[in-house]
């Protein structure tokens, strides 16, 4: 049964557009869930006037049986068997035979109780309820209230449509009945009209100037830009997430070209894009990497026969090249280094001193790091970097343009002739905003970047302040997924212990929490980001937690052992191996440490499996080191036969005390050996499957 509903509101920003569809998929699915209403399909869609579920849906609830229990059952007969006042009471009340009550076993202990037959609602009589949680649930980073009513949304609610099997479902949300009615564009089309289906409503939007589907518009925007460039050899700057954001503000797309002074081509092409994006939100156009002096902008319109808008555009955009020309005449007056000094006086945070503080901090870090990456030639301009990628933050440039921070004090450090490598780690150490963002394309900047943002999180962390549900005023999510983007794609080796207490040590005696308090609760968070990753790589979350419960001393090696596993998961050995490890576990994990004594064993089979040990032992460590945890596990994969032989014919539990010592020294041996490849415990096998571990 077709469900379709349709919520229409006074423009929403882009932002607002982009939350309201994750919110509205994630609760409706949990709503129905709770309704016990299975969906077989579920759209969304949005423009930035409305919201749209489309889902497919039973009728109503499946009828079921229910389990109503009474008071216990030594309660409930005598000890001859016969019913006492409390279950004819019982009986009574639910209106049976006391003959038809049941024994039922609870986790409480047993009850007596009877089985009813519940029939299932229907649909139409759920999703009033549903639709007005839904909406009502719905949160954004600011909203508003209208009228005299209390109901807060982003922007007015002007309409709700609402069909179930093709008619209409009606209810009342807050003053607006819903019915099959909607509108068409809100300039080429604005009068109502009434829609049967899903197919119907579409195909009206599109027929009254509504693109329905966010990739259709955004595809569009694409082809039109292509019809406009192609015949000039240009091509459009890459900015994916203003197409997402000029794809979310329209309903019906339309391209606009329009021009600017050529005097403004001497102002770097990051500057002019940025120019043209923040504020208007236009596309900078290139022909190979340089700016021609054109721009696109896309319009909720079907035309601009008079070039009103073109024009517009023009206009303003001029005004604001102009003055990002006189910025970047007047800060290059002032040399970085001088700019520097002022840093004393902008304060990074209350209690963890000015940014002069925190880029001496980030001038130990770095140095740091290029040691422990083995880029000590690079420690010089690193260091020299660090000094000076916050001295932009002084300049009338980034004031007015704040996207441009660290990339414009990249440019006036070339422009100042600093070594390249400083130029690039300064306007790279902001990146990655975000996992989908880029990571820094240098060593050195890729380098400050981490130092940057190890410096912010365990300078919060330190004085007390942590994350919580949506609440994450300081970026701490953010900084660390990027702190663990950069170690993964860039493939760098280092001890995170070792450097969040560097970080730490750097603060003096600024921090709050104890060192130790820091580090435990900063391990346990980028656990919590990794997963995150992982999660959305698509591993199976028996696997993540099996590599992550091997600990993430090391972000590189984490990734390495997951992706080990998930390469070695279909291999016939895998589970068998599995089994036995757990068996190890369950077997050494619980007993004080003994030592191996090979010479106490007598039985063969664990003097062969001793002999494998030792070879996999010494063969396994540097592979382990190196990170090569494929090798290393299947080298571990040859103990299997040799394990179940020691199981089969020695009773590792003897009488005698020394020999029973040196029979758990070997399998803890073993066990010591697995330990760094993976928590096997967490891996879930044929037959356990459904009972997550974690």
């Amino acid at each position: 049964m077709e469900f379709l509903l349709e919520i229409q509101t006074e423009e929403l920003p882009p932002s607002h557009v982009r939350s309201a569809v994750e919110d509205l998929r994630d609760r409706f699915r949990k709503e129905l869930a709770a309704a016990q209403i299975a969906a077989e399909s579920l759209r969304l869609y949005s423009t930035c006037r409305r919201l749209t579920v489309l889902a497919e849906i039973p009728a109503g609830q499946p009828d079921r049986d229910m389990i109503v229990t009474g008071p216990p059952k030594a309660n409930a007969y005598a000890a001859d068997g016969s019913p006492t006042p409390a279950a004819l009471g019982f009986a009574r009340a639910k209106g049976v035979a006391v003959e038809a009550l049941k024994v039922f076993t609870t986790d409480k202990g047993e009850y007596i109780g009877v089985r009813t037959a519940v029939r299932g609602k229907p649909a139409s009589e759920i999703l009033p309820g549903i639709i007005a949680r839904l909406i009502s649930s719905l949160t954004f980073p600011r909203m508003m209230r209208w009228g005299t009513g209390t109901f807060k949304f982003s922007r007015p609610l002007r309409g709700l449509l609402c069909l179930l099997g093709g008619k209409p479902l009606p209810f009342v949300f807050e003053g607006l009945t819903a019915g099959n009615w909607t509108a068409g564009h809100m300039l080429r089309s604005p009068e109502p009209f009434q829609v049967d289906s899903f197919a119907s409503y579409r195909d009206g939007l599109r027929a009254r100037g509504v693109v329905l589907d966010g990739e259709e518009r955004k595809a569009a925007i694409l082809a039109q830009i292509e019809a406009r460039l192609a015949p000039l050899g240009a091509a459009l700057h890459p900015d994916p997430a203003l197409l997402d954001k000029l794809a979310s503000d329209v309903e019906c797309p339309f391209v606009i070209m329009g021009s600017f002074p050529e005097d403004y081509l001497q102002l770097p092409l990051e500057i002019l894009s940025t120019a043209m994006r923040e504020g208007q939100k236009l596309f900078s156009v290139v022909k190979g990497r340089k700016q021609l002096p054109l721009f696109l902008g896309v319009a909720d319109t079907d035309a601009d026969p008079k070039g009103f808008i073109q024009k517009g555009h023009e206009r303003v955009l001029k005004a604001r090249l102009a003055d990002a020309r006189f910025f970047w005449e007047q800060d290059r007056k002032t040399p970085l280094r001088k700019r520097a000094a002022g840093l004393k006086a902008v304060l990074f945070q209350e209690k963890l001193g000015s940014y002069e503080d925190k880029a001496q901090r980030l001038k130990k870090l770095v140095v740091y790091l290029c040691d422990k990456a083995g880029a000590k030639a690079l420690a010089k301009d690193a260091a020299t970097a660090a000094e000076l990628c916050k001295a932009d933050l002084l300049t009338d440039m980034v004031r007015e343009f704040p996207a441009l921070q660290g990339i414009v004090g990249g440019l006036y450090a070339r422009a100042e002739g600093l070594p390249e490598d400083v130029a690039r780690a300064i306007a790279e150490h902001y990146q990655p905003g975000s996992l989908e963002d880029d990571v820094p394309a240098s060593l050195g900047g890729a380098l400050l970047s981490l130092a940057d943002k190890i410096d912010s999180i365990v300078g919060v962390v330190g004085i007390g302040i942590q994350t919580s549900g949506s609440s994450d005023p300081f970026g701490l999510r953010r900084n660390a997924q990027g702190v663990c983007k950069i170690i993964l794609e860039r493939k760098l080796n280092l001890p995170l212990p070792r450097l969040l207490d560097k970080a730490v040590n750097s603060y003096g005696d600024r921090l709050k929490q104890a060192p130790d308090e820091i580090r435990s609760t900063l391990m346990e968070f980028f656990a919590g980001r990794l997963r995150s990753i992982f999660e959305r790589q698509g591993y199976r979350y028996d696997l993540i937690n099996a590599a992550l419960g091997a600990g993430v001393e090391n972000i590189l090696h984490a990734s390495l052992r997951l992706k080990a596993l998930d390469g070695l998961k279909s291999g016939r050995e895998f589970e068998p191996f599995i089994l036995m490890a757990k068996r190890i576990n369950n077997i050494a994990g619980g007993q004080p440490a003994a030592p191996i004594n090979a010479a106490l064993l007598q039985e063969k089979a664990e003097k062969e499996l001793y002999a494998a040990f030792v070879i996999v032992r010494d063969n396994t460590a540097p592979m382990l080191a190196k990170g090569d945890y494929v090798q290393a596990q299947k080298m571990a994969f040859r103990l299997q036969p040799l394990l179940d032989a020691f199981f089969t014919k020695v009773l590792v539990m003897a009488e005698e005390a020394k020999l029973r010592r040196a029979r758990i020294g070997l399998l803890q041996g073993i066990k010591k050996i697995l330990d760094p490849m993976a928590d096997y415990s967490q891996v879930v096998v044929e037959g356990e499957k459904g009972k997550p571990t974690a």
